[in-house]
């Protein structure tokens, strides 16, 4: 019998810095599997889970090749590195018994599947976890906004931002030791404030669809699984 959770369908978005480790840039093997560890974690509660992962571990390793590089060409280089990570995470999740499917907003059938929208809502009815790859496959649109967008049209519950400290705060708390922690916060509020929650496309379309984004500390062993039990530490724009 599932576990009683907070949320039925959720999207996790997933920096690519997060999938570092130590390194510089690129993937750390262990820190990939142990995130994995912890999709699985909530994925065998019986919550239908979708994911987002950009491509900061990636694309901050090649950018000094790439500063005079125009800006188009960047973002569909860093939407091709955002594949590779989702398909790094897919390996890792299936290697846990975990079924996974990838699909790229930029059509590379060799490699994945194509996003379509009603294939993607059945493959998270039949509890495979969903990897979206590529972005939006468009130019001038963050991963961030991916996310939005993707949790919006799979219907989800809610989106969750996994990220290096345990809700939003006024300052970056790790240099700021001032930097005031809130719980709950309005979209209005991370907007007017310059919140560093999301960018403000992302903000402005999960307000425009009433999707609440709850931040948390991804690095915290069993934070991700208490937040979809609606227990834990986080913040909550809503």
């Amino acid at each position: 019998m599932a576990e009683k959770t907070k949320f039925k369908r959720i999207l996790l978005k997933l920096s690519g810095e997060g999938l570092m480790g130590d390194k510089a840039f690129g993937l750390d093997a262990p820190t990939v599997e142990r995130i994995a560890m912890e999709i699985k974690s909530v994925h065998d509660m019986g919550v239908e889970l979708a994911l987002v992962i950009g491509a900061g571990n990636i694309f901050r390793g090649v950018s000094a090749a790439a500063g005079n590089i125009e800006r188009t060409s960047a973002d569909y280089m860093g939407m091709l590195a955002t594949v590779m990570n989702a398909i790094a995470m897919q390996s890792a999740l299936e290697a846990i018994g975990v079924h996974t499917r990838v699909q790229s907003a930029i059509p590379m059938d060799m490699v994945c599947e194509q996003f379509i929208r009603r294939r993607a809502i059945r493959h998270l009815e039949k509890g495979r976890v969903v990897i979206f790859a590529a972005g939006t496959g468009n130019p001038f649109f963050t991963t961030d906004t991916a996310a939005a967008l993707r949790a919006t049209e799979m219907g989800c519950d809610a989106l969750l931002k996994g990220t290096q400290v345990d809700g939003v705060y006024s300052a970056d708390p790790k240099t700021n030791p001032d930097a005031e922690r809130y719980e709950k916060l309005s979209y209005q509020d991370v907007l007017s404030r310059n919140l560093r929650v999301m960018d403000t496309s992302a903000i402005a379309l999960a307000r425009d669809n009433d999707l609440p984004i709850l931040v948390f500390a991804l690095h915290t062993p069993g934070a991700f699984a208490d937040v979809v039990r609606g227990n834990g530490t986080y913040t909550i724009v809503e």
